[in-house]
């Protein structure tokens, strides 16, 4: 369990491909870990021998999500996912979508929440392109960053 850079993450990834091995990737802001992350990425570790995740930077989610996003600092989250007992390794990424992560590090798997559908994967073209596909998981039911945000902002009106 580690944060590699990006050139490390791709040399595991190489590594992994030549033992046989399938790599899995995935990625997110991951703000405030919850407990729909963790089923997640047990979900994707499933797929395959190694699972790398993805961690958007802090410009990115702030692109993403606006201000005052991110909670975290990037280097913090990504130590919090790589810590999680399905995660092999995290990576940060500058883009908002992981088409560089997804280039350099070649999955067999890249795996997507399912409140996405296949034509709403802007990095499947990538994944395809590097010979591997994308495997969308089961929707989680659970609070999201921004209901948990919304309730640590006002309690009373936090859904339950």
């Amino acid at each position: 369990m580690s944060v590699l850079t990006m050139e490390e993450a791709a040399e595991k990834t190489r590594r992994a491909r030549q033992n046989g091995q399938t790599t899995v990737t995935t990625n997110g802001c991951f703000d405030l870990l919850h407990v729909g992350h963790v089923r997640y990425l047990r979900h994707a570790r499933s797929l395959g021998d190694l699972l790398i995740v993805g961690v958007n930077s802090d410009e990115s989610v702030r692109r993403l999500k606006g201000s005052p996003r991110p909670f975290l600092p990037a280097e913090e989250r990504a130590e919090l996912i790589a810590a999680l007992k399905p995660v092999t390794s995290a990576v940060v990424f500058e883009e908002d979508a992981p088409i560089a992560m997804i280039e350099a590090l070649r999955p067999d798997i890249h795996v997507k929440g399912g409140d996405y559908s296949i034509d709403q994967i802007i990095e499947r073209e990538a994944v395809e392109r590097g010979g591997g596909r994308v495997v969308l998981a089961p929707h989680i039911e659970t609070r999201s960053t921004t209901e948990i945000a919304a309730a640590i902002r006002s309690p009373r009106q936090a859904k339950k």
